[in-house]
């Protein structure tokens, strides 16, 4: 046996250090986007106050964060200690967890396409439910304003969706300075200006139609996004079928470094087998074969996995 050198199954270190690499990044920003959002809650009160989540009459911003840095922070742990301990339970999570992310964007993605009109009722649904808490979160109220400058925009299909907030709309009944007036956000800019006018949508949706144009974005941030949409479809696309890509050839290297690490183990365990060694325990004949770096140079790319883990 002593002239005989066992050439099975490695464990491929590129693979498994680009696993790793890869996830520790991922793992990071997951923990940075946590506690983002951790610390915007404590910021508002939030977690002196758990109750208050529900308070929110719209959309708080601070769940984008959550959401996102927690599904980072689970996958970059799965992927980051699953290839560094050559775990395969860790690298099967990861790898289900991740497919389980794409089958969901996809079905999105067709959703979204097939349904067009029922995505656009909900887009103006969830848009006006929002002006009604413009006033409530000062989070949500930046990303309206956002979203309302970047498209030139006012309102879901148009100024008059203001309405719908107690400080903006019309009746008679409103003792707010901003009656009948927009946001700040909804203003068209003038170059010359240096410091924003916030209080320039004061009053504007008592002028005329031909007079709102010339003081505000009249047209609804659904039909924007619809345009900026059809004019950046290329980019978009690029985009999504970029990331499906990356979802793919992340769960074909796991798959790939669980497979050696299987067969690295079974071929241990028939070795152990069949010279009747007790489980955990390498002779120095087999540890030269499996190429033990302790005992002999080693014949893997890698050192064997732990026959516990």
């Amino acid at each position: 046996m002593s002239g005989k050198h066992f050439k099975g199954h490695e464990v491929s270190c590129c693979i498994k250090y680009f696993i790793f690499g890869f996830n520790i990044i991922f793992w990071l920003l997951g923990v940075a986007f946590l506690g983002i959002g951790l610390w915007a809650w404590n910021e508002k009160g939030v977690l002196s106050n758990i109750s208050s989540i529900t308070d929110l009459g719209g959309f708080d911003p601070v769940w984008l964060f959550l959401v996102t840095g927690g599904v980072m922070f689970i996958l970059g742990f799965a992927g980051c200690i699953g290839a560094l301990r050559e775990n395969t339970l860790l690298l099967k999570f990861f790898s289900v967890f991740l497919g389980i992310i794409f089958f969901l964007e996809l079905t999105a993605g067709v959703l979204a396409f097939v349904f067009k009109d029922w995505i656009k009722d909900q887009l103006n649904f969830f848009i006006n439910n929002n002006i009604r808490a413009y006033r409530d979160d000062i989070d949500l109220q930046n990303l309206i304003d956002f979203t309302q400058e970047y498209w030139e925009c006012c309102g879901a299909f148009g100024a008059d969706d203001w309405n719908l907030n107690i400080y903006f709309n019309c009746t008679d009944t409103n003792p707010s300075r901003e009656k009948c007036g927009v946001p700040f956000s909804c203003c068209t800019k003038d170059p010359a200006e240096d410091v924003i006018n916030t209080q320039c949508g004061y009053d504007v949706r008592a002028k005329t139609d031909a007079e709102q144009k010339t003081y505000i974005h009249v047209k609804g941030c659904v039909p924007q996004f619809e345009k900026w949409l059809q004019d950046n479809l290329t980019v978009v696309a690029g985009i999504f079928i970029g990331v499906a890509l990356l979802q793919i050839f992340g769960i074909c290297l796991a798959q790939n470094l669980v497979s050696d690490i299987e067969a690295v183990r079974a071929t241990t365990f028939r070795l152990l087998a069949q010279h009747s060694y007790p489980l955990g325990y390498l002779p120095p004949q087999l540890a030269t074969q499996l190429g033990d770096r302790s005992t002999a140079p080693p014949t893997h790319s890698c050192p064997p996995p732990s026959l516990a883990g």
